[in-house]
């Protein structure tokens, strides 16, 4: 049985959906929790920003 994908479109998938999830995280963030609460949605979203990155650097080196 052959899924057809390989490492670099598991990586994309990761990458793809890290992205939204950092975007949704930042926007809760700044519109849904405007108190101190906001700032740890908006560092975690980040967080995963940069983890998308490292992801998207590593397509095609694994």
């Amino acid at each position: 049985m052959s899924v057809g994908m390989n490492k670099n479109t598991v990586l994309g998938w990761a990458t793809l959906i890290m992205v939204i999830m950092g975007f949704i995280l930042i926007g809760l963030g700044v519109y849904r929790y405007a108190d101190v609460a906001g700032w740890g949605f908006g560092a975690v979203g980040v967080g995963f920003l940069a983890n998308a990155w490292v992801f998207n650097s590593l397509k095609g080196r694994v």
